[in-house]
């Protein structure tokens, strides 16, 4: 199985370790033409305004866009999930609008605020030790979207079909069980991307 971590800024080494560990193949992408042959792409935390600023720039908006259309499974984290969100509160940064929910950044606010819990998720048969740094709140969500955890009442993570958007880093742990939730949602959608 080969899958991408999204390389221009942020925690994607993190990731990339992490699949590997699992067996994955992982290919860094920087580019448009990096998305050729993979199954699956994650957008790692970072700061979500250069994240977006810099997918214009290369061109990936369309190109990450093009390559879910076409059968890929995204999974975005921190970051990454607000890049995925159809509504960013008092935002009109970059993102690619794919995943139908409205969040609000920092909502767990600053860097000093960071903290981990052990949280409780739909599907996993123990709970995940999530590290939430200045993390998003997943606000609301549309008809098709399943939540698969919340922390105090807010929602944190979430699926959409091939879609995954979790609120906080699971690549900072040695718990592997979202990545190979992840790496299942990629073996059951389409063919690899051409």
């Amino acid at each position: 199985m080969k899958i991408g971590v999204l390389a221009l800024q942020g925690a994607f080494r993190e990731h990339r370790l992490m699949l590997e560990s699992l067996g994955c193949t992982v290919t860094e992408v920087r580019l448009p033409k990096h998305l050729e042959g993979l199954v699956g792409l994650v957008i790692p935390g970072g700061e979500s305004t250069t994240i977006g600023k810099l997918m214009v720039q290369y061109g990936l908006l369309e190109g990450i866009r093009d390559f879910h259309a076409a059968g890929g499974a995204i999974w975005g984290t921190c970051a990454g999930a607000i890049l995925l969100a159809t509504e960013i509160e008092a935002s009109d940064q970059p993102r690619l609008g794919l995943l139908d929910m409205r969040v609000k950044r920092n909502a767990f606010g600053r860097q000093v605020d960071s903290f981990e819990v052990a949280l409780e998720i739909k599907g996993l048969s123990a709970p995940f030790p999530a590290v939430f740094i200045r993390a998003p709140i997943i606000e609301s969500v549309g008809a098709n979207v399943e939540v698969l955890a919340k922390h105090e009442d807010a929602i944190v993570l979430v699926r959409q079909e091939r879609l995954l958007a979790s609120s906080f880093h699971p690549e900072l742990t040695n718990n592997s069980s979202l990545h190979a939730l992840f790496m299942a949602m990629c073996d059951s959608s389409s063919v690899a991307v051409s």
